[in-house]
């Protein structure tokens, strides 16, 4: 069994939760059970699919979780992108002209690339 609190890809799809959680806050409330819903779905899907592949027993497994949580931050990604082109979201970091969805598709993007790399190291020979 893997401690997933030691990996720095979990704390940051855990930011990237708490993230999503914040910008869907602002979405219309006609959207509570679509978009809202699957947006935070997915983003709770990469952090638990790393909590729950740290703690089968074997490395085929462990990457197996490792993969859907990978697949979820794609997901996460295309649904704030989505969220925006739907202009459900136009909230501006203050003191910036920065939007607050481009920053969480960054943590997205960081999350994914950290997964991948995670990956690829599970693939190498030991």
């Amino acid at each position: 069994m893997r401690d997933y609190r030691k990996l720095e890809a979990f704390h940051k799809a855990h930011e990237l939760v708490i993230a999503v959680y914040r910008l869907t806050k602002a979405f219309p409330s006609e959207e509570r059970f679509g978009l809202t819903s699957q947006l935070r779905r997915a983003a709770v899907s990469i952090t638990s699919n790393i909590v729950e592949g740290s703690a089968r027993d074997s490395e085929a497994e462990y990457r197996r979780f490792l993969e859907i949580a990978h697949s979820s931050s794609w997901e996460v990604e295309y649904q704030i992108q989505l969220s925006v082109d739907l202009e459900l979201c136009r909230v501006v970091i203050a003191n910036t002209k920065t939007l607050y969805s481009d920053q969480v598709i960054a943590q997205c993007r960081q999350v994914s690339r950290m997964l991948s790399g995670l990956l690829q190291s599970l693939a190498r020979p030991s």
